[in-house]
């Protein structure tokens, strides 16, 4: 597998997430023993859920502990320009000049950790990455072409910042 790069947030993120799946499984392995201490295994729902359940977290910690493993926490710089633990103002054509949207730029990891993550390689997020406030991209979408305005560069609240 390669390496990705990741936030500084992303990775405590991940971190958190497999400490808490490591303390879910042993109430899951105590459940399946019960389960399975009730007798015939072959028409017992509960064992099978609790089976299903077990794996289920099992292999969400192997997936986690994977990209704990392979993501590159990137160094993140208070230099105005759009990059991996920036949080950019966006201002899409056609809007109104307060109709600002706001989101966090991240890598591929970690697009489903908030709802205003933005990540890198998204065709928003690779058309903005090296802009800095004021600059305007075309973004080439599945859906066709437009244009966006970069309002503000700021870091992401609690980034591990390297001197500029």
């Amino acid at each position: 597998m390669d390496y990705f790069d990741i936030t500084p947030q992303g990775m405590q993120w991940l971190h958190d997430e497999l400490e808490r799946c490591k303390q879910q499984r042993p109430a899951l392995i105590k459940r399946l023993s019960a389960a399975a201490a009730l007798g015939d295994r072959s028409e017992n729902t509960e064992y099978t859920e609790s089976k299903r359940d077990l794996r289920h977290l099992e292999s969400r910690m192997r997936y986690m502990d994977k990209q704990t493993r392979y993501g590159q926490v990137v160094t993140v710089k208070d230099d105005g320009v759009v990059a991996l633990g920036k949080t950019v103002c966006l201002l899409f054509d056609g809007d109104d000049d307060d109709d600002v949207e706001t989101y966090q730029v991240v890598g591929p990891a970690e697009a489903e950790m908030a709802d205003n993550n933005l990540t890198s390689v998204s065709p928003l997020g690779s058309a903005l990455m090296g802009l800095k406030a004021g600059d305007t991209a075309t973004v080439q979408a599945p859906a066709g072409e437009y244009q966006v305005t970069v309002k503000s560069v700021t870091l992401t609240p609690q980034a591990k910042v390297a001197d500029a």
